[in-house]
């Protein structure tokens, strides 16, 4: 049972949106990273696809933590549909039977470990996806989608405009805070070296900064810390001047582009997953939360602090260009605004 309304109300909307259902029907779906925000959520939509659309898909979920995964889940756990695979990534991955669909969403996304972490990062991120695509290869699947970052663009001139799959700009390399997006960038080359060699069928979701329903209330991300210090009534810091400058997406309209790429995507490409018309400075966000969701309480004030030290990004304008996608026929639905609300509503719930 999932309690979350906020997130009940999207995952009813996604069984009702123009995800080409007949293409799940009696599949066998993997999913790495499960008990994250974004994996969790592939899996409770596809479980809700089951009960009220009746698909019949059985779901792998591939997790390290079984605590994790029982706060994640729940009552859930007890789905016929669902079978928990506990392991580290960093070891083979083993099912019995077949697999139609692998989506690959393992990885370390707490910046402050992106530092403190910098092996372990990498690690995962490339010998991890070794393993899942070896699985792949072994089970003959019908269609891959990894999960990669905006942070794969590095950092682009400021006059840039949106950017689109093709473009990119620097990554410094020796900066131990690289480790996430120089290995998200490794990752998707090996992802073309997989299509190339062995004709594995693997495509590629760049997804902007995406948040919703099932935030951990403590999550340390930007738009969380904002969304608790409104709920809280507590001044927001900025450990930056917040410039940068970059597009988001709500969750529902990312777990939608994820299908339509693992269903309509073409083998090696990648696709931007992002709202450009949620473009916005963190300064700005900051000042916005502050206004629309504090009753006046919350004030923006700044304590600016070593860059690397603390794991933040360096400012970068990314504003991910999504035609792309859109010629698949997804167009994101959710704004700005209304994400921040439906964030806070969720981590009322959470909190309670």
């Amino acid at each position: 049972m999932i309690d979350d309304k906020v997130l009940l109300e999207d995952l009813s909307v996604l069984s009702n949106s123009e995800i080409p259902m007949k293409e799940l029907r009696n599949k066998v779906f993997l999913i790495t990273g499960s008990t994250g925000m974004i994996g969790s959520q592939l899996v409770k939509t596809l479980l809700y696809f089951n009960e009220y659309k009746g698909v019949n898909i059985t779901i792998y979920a591939h997790a390290r933590a079984e605590e994790k995964a029982k706060k994640v889940y729940g009552s859930l756990l007890n789905s016929d549909n669902l079978n928990m695979v506990y392991g580290d990534i960093l070891k083979p991955i083993t099912i019995s039977g077949k697999v139609d669909y692998i989506i690959h969403g393992a990885s370390i996304t707490s910046s402050m470990n992106f530092v403190t972490n910098p092996v372990d990062t990498i690690r995962i991120a490339i010998d991890g996806s070794v393993n899942v695509f070896e699985l792949a290869r072994s089970k003959e699947v019908e269609s891959v989608v990894y999960l990669s970052s905006l942070e794969v663009y590095g950092v682009l001139d400021d006059k840039h405009g949106e950017i689109r799959e093709d473009e990119y700009g620097y990554i410094q390399h020796l900066n131990i805070r690289s480790s996430y997006s120089e290995s998200k960038r490794m990752v998707e080359c090996l992802c073309s070296s997989y299509v190339s060699q062995y004709n594995l069928p693997i495509k590629i979701a760049r997804l902007s900064q995406t948040f919703g329903p099932g935030v951990d209330y403590d999550d340390d991300r930007v738009f969380a810390q904002f969304a608790r210090s409104a709920i809280e009534g507590k001044d927001i810091v900025l450990h930056t001047k917040g410039d940068t400058y970059r597009s988001y997406c709500y969750t529902r309209d990312a777990i939608k582009a994820i299908f339509y790429i693992l269903i309509k995507g073409k083998n090696a490409e990648a696709y931007n997953v992002s709202n450009t018309n949620t473009a916005i400075s963190i300064k700005d966000m900051a000042e916005m939360v502050s206004e629309k969701f504090s009753e006046s309480k919350t004030k923006v004030i700044y304590r600016i602090e070593e860059i690397e030290k603390h794991g933040y990004n360096p400012r970068v304008k990314a504003v991910l260009n999504t035609e792309k996608i859109e010629k698949l026929g997804w167009y994101p639905e959710v704004g700005l605004e209304e994400m921040f609300a439906r964030l806070i509503s969720s981590m009322l719930e959470d909190r309670n």
